[in-house]
């Protein structure tokens, strides 16, 4: 993806800096004792979070439930956890139950509840972006889409272009559990959604129905620049082209819907380095503005 030029070279930086406090204030929060409820049990909670689809709304404290499969798998053979350990499941969509395992056999094992399920509201703009990943090669596109769930996205979408014209099924399901891991490992409530490709030429009408969307490529005004006319709203989209960046019809199509094309910079960006850069920026961008009362984003 090529960058215009003519920006100056503080632009990057400032985004790189920008994405860098992020990172280390997300990893204060998520270290600070004072900000992590425990339950008192007399055991040391020693783990992170377990998916666990099937947890439902109402009175949990007490029940047990059964965990087999990948996470059991993990639970026992990688963490080496053992019975009366305390450990947390979720369910990807905000609920969470803490508790501790009660038994384990050669099959599974079974936690049993120390509390209601929690349901956790989504606290950051919902920031939905659309990437041209598809022919990235040697773990790219893992790491491109394991970074766009730890800063919050709330989904990513491969984006079908002239110079990316597809993805494989194959690399679909790896991604899927790159999104579960990433999940789990910086404890995220919310699963980021990886949803089905769709070509540049659908992306009109959602870019027509939102007020703030985003387009990095060469020759644009600096992102923080464009930022500025904008107030903050509850959803938005971060849109990324292909190595080669997007054709002149493309970008015509997309600027014609209501995008705002914006730059990154100076110089020749990856796409994966795009994606996390402005995604990051208008995270960061989105946490210091009032929030406006506009709807989301409505078939995002």
């Amino acid at each position: 993806m090529k960058m215009s030029s003519k920006v100056s070279s503080g632009t990057l930086c400032s985004c790189l800096a920008l994405l860098f406090l992020l990172f280390t204030f997300t990893y204060a929060a998520r270290h600070d004792p004072a900000s992590s409820s425990t339950v008192s049990h007399g055991h040391q909670n020693r783990s992170g979070l377990f998916y666990f689809i099937l947890l439902l709304p109402g009175t949990m404290q007490g029940c047990v439930i059964r965990v087999q499969g990948d996470e059991f798998w993990h639970m026992t053979k990688v963490l080496r956890l053992n019975t009366n350990d305390r450990v947390q499941l979720f369910n990807g969509k905000g609920g969470l139950v803490e508790g501790c395992i009660q038994n384990i056999d050669r099959t599974g094992l079974d936690f049993v509840a120390l509390s209601d399920l929690i349901s956790m509201p989504p606290q950051n703009t919902q920031l939905h972006v659309f990437a041209g990943f598809g022919t990235l090669k040697g773990g790219r596109a893992d790491w491109l889409v394991e970074k766009c769930t730890e800063l919050g996205a709330n989904s990513v979408t491969p984006l079908l272009t002239e110079r990316s014209p597809s993805i494989s099924e194959n690399r679909v399901d790896r991604l899927e559990r790159v999104i579960l891991a990433a999940s789990k490992q910086c404890q995220r409530l919310h699963e980021m959604v990886l949803k089905h490709p769709i070509e540049v030429d659908d992306l009109s009408h959602l870019i027509a129905q939102s007020k703030l969307s985003l387009v990095a490529t060469a020759k644009a005004i600096p992102v923080h620049s464009a930022l500025t006319s904008f107030e903050k709203e509850t959803s938005g989209l971060v849109i990324i082209g292909p190595e080669g960046d997007f054709t002149e019809k493309e970008l015509s199509m997309m600027m014609e819907a209501g995008a705002t094309a914006v730059s990154l910079g100076p110089h020749r960006l990856r796409v994966e380095t795009a994606t996390i850069a402005l995604l990051a920026t208008v995270m960061l961008w989105s946490d210091k503005q009032q929030p406006s009362i506009d709807s989301p984003v409505q078939g995002v």
